[in-house]
């Protein structure tokens, strides 16, 4: 699935480009081509294609080279871009040193979310006119509205001046269409998202999962409450308490923090109790080289991006990896802050020991070869082991099939304990509940106390730079790479989105 500029955000009338599932997973799909609209969503099946092509662009979370969990890492205070070099990958390395420009951006962050929204909207335009079950056209209804919620909140919180855009455009409308106030944006999230919350199951079988749920949304939405500028933390807090239930104890919705912290990362545990929205992946895919990051694979990219380079066994208590290419490396500052916690093992991987053991059995012997901006700390939640590379067909490191999480339970917690002002008997109850499930103590709630624990509970899974941009710590927290306060706290438009059309680039980036 291509990346599309602004005036050709919206697939032309004569083509829609759609997804069919091809496996019992329902986002593990494998694109099978186009059909003329003329010709297409004419019944349930064809509904359940579109519908599935919607959902495709969760995929952005941590599918190809440009995607939000490593990009977001690389610009906060915790993580470098790392790789190659200073040019391995412009725009993952101008977002870490603040020197991220119009022509840098990688366009599929504006475009691959413009996509999503586009297949939500015409699907919602071509609902009504399928003959189908009432109760699942509704349904299929609120997954849009949730899908469209989604890549409509990445965009705000990335670009904040975006076009809102509910139907599918046509002609000169692509070229006319004007970018909306944010608040106007987070009104029509907030909308969305309210709306199929009235409609949307509260679980969903294993064979869907995946697909959203009314807990799932409810999540998203507290999670906007928490962002929207006009200040709806009561609201975010309600909505969150309706998800989390009892700390420590099991939701309404089933979900309930995993005993062990690092079960989190095991490839194998997906959709767990801790999970609430959850991006698949499959290495049955067979993605290659030639399809990588078009939205036809259906590979998890964090894995291979965040792996040692040219890595070595040194010996049997050196863990089994599979070479990477060493992005998202912790900074020092990082390591210290986590080193003496009981999630620093299923969050860092600390190369210095195996690198010793090289060094002691020969000189000229290294565990890994350095990459850019090398610390020796990498991010373990991600880092696959050899038992996880593919044997099937495609290229085996585009092929990785851990899922991602977009939200999880503890996220939560924390999230309302934030919107309740970080006081009272409940705030401290969800702080203690994510403290205790890696045997901390309690510790007295605070505003401070809920930044610290979100720091160090979340490192690595893309959280961190939107948290200090919310916080309004980013300007204090990330100085020494450059930040500038009014700027730099949302990406410039990618620059060809401006060419023929009204958009209006971002401040400072002209």
């Amino acid at each position: 699935m291509k990346t599309i500029k602004i005036k050709f955000l919206f697939i032309a009338l004569a083509m829609i480009i759609t997804t069919v599932s091809c496996t019992k997973d329902f986002l593990e799909v494998t694109p099978k081509g186009t059909n003329l609209e003329s010709n297409y969503y004419k019944n349930e099946t064809e509904a359940f294609a579109g519908l599935v092509a919607a959902y495709d662009i969760m995929n952005k979370n941590s599918g190809g080279f440009d995607n939000m969990i490593t990009m977001m890492n690389a610009g906060s205070d915790d993580q470098y871009a790392g790789g190659g070099g200073a040019t391995d990958g412009a725009g993952i390395q101008g977002f870490s040193n603040y020197t991220l420009s119009p022509t840098t951006i990688s366009q599929s962050f504006w475009g691959d979310h413009y996509q999503g929204i586009y297949r939500a909207n015409y699907l919602l335009t071509k609902l009504p006119g399928i003959p189908m079950d009432a109760a699942l056209m509704a349904r299929y209804t609120a997954e849009c509205k949730a899908l469209r919620a989604n890549y409509y909140f990445n965009l705000v919180r990335m670009f904040k001046n975006v076009p809102l855009i509910l139907v599918p455009l046509s002609g000169s409308e692509y070229y006319t269409v004007l970018q909306a106030p944010p608040a106007d944006v987070y009104t029509q999230i907030e909308k969305d998202l309210n709306e199929a919350i009235a409609v949307l199951p509260a679980t969903v079988p294993a064979g869907e999962a995946g697909r959203f749920t009314q807990g799932a949304a409810k999540a998203l939405l507290g999670k906007v409450y928490l962002y929207d500028p006009a200040g709806k933390k009561a609201e975010a807090a309600a909505e969150l308490a309706a998800v989390n239930g009892t700390p420590g104890g099991t939701s309404q919705y089933g979900y309930k923090l995993l005993t062990n912290y690092a079960d989190l990362w095991i490839v194998d545990n997906k959709f767990n109790t801790e999970s609430i929205i959850e991006v698949a992946h499959t290495n049955a895919s067979s993605s290659y080289w030639g399809n990588w990051g078009s939205g036809a694979d259906e590979g998890n990219s964090v894995n291979v991006m965040c792996g040692p380079r040219s890595y070595t066994q040194v010996d049997a208590s050196a863990p089994d990896l599979p070479s990477g290419w060493s992005f998202n490396v912790f900074t020092q500052a990082f390591f210290d802050v986590i080193k003496t916690d009981p999630r620093f093992a299923a969050t860092v991987l600390d190369m210095h020991p195996y690198e010793a053991i090289a060094q002691a059995q020969d000189p000229t012997k290294h565990a890994y070869i350095p990459g850019y901006q090398d610390t020796g700390y990498f991010l373990n939640k991600f880092i696959p082991r050899k038992a996880d590379v593919t044997t099937g067909t495609g290229e085996p490191v585009l092929n990785y099939r851990q899922n991602s999480y977009v939200i999880r339970l503890a996220d939560t917690y924390l999230m309302e304990a934030e919107a309740l002002g970080g006081t009272g008997a409940r705030a401290q109850a969800l702080l203690d509940a994510v403290r205790a499930r890696v045997g901390l103590t309690s510790t007295p709630v605070s505003l401070a106390a809920i930044k610290a624990e979100r720091r160090l509970e979340l490192a690595g899974e893309g959280h961190r730079f939107f948290d200090l941009v919310r916080w309004g710590d980013a300007a204090t927290a990330l100085s020494s790479r450059g930040f500038q306060a009014g700027k730099n706290e949302i990406f410039p438009i990618p620059y060809k989105e401006l060419q023929n059309t009204l958009i209006v680039q971002n401040p400072g980036y002209n």
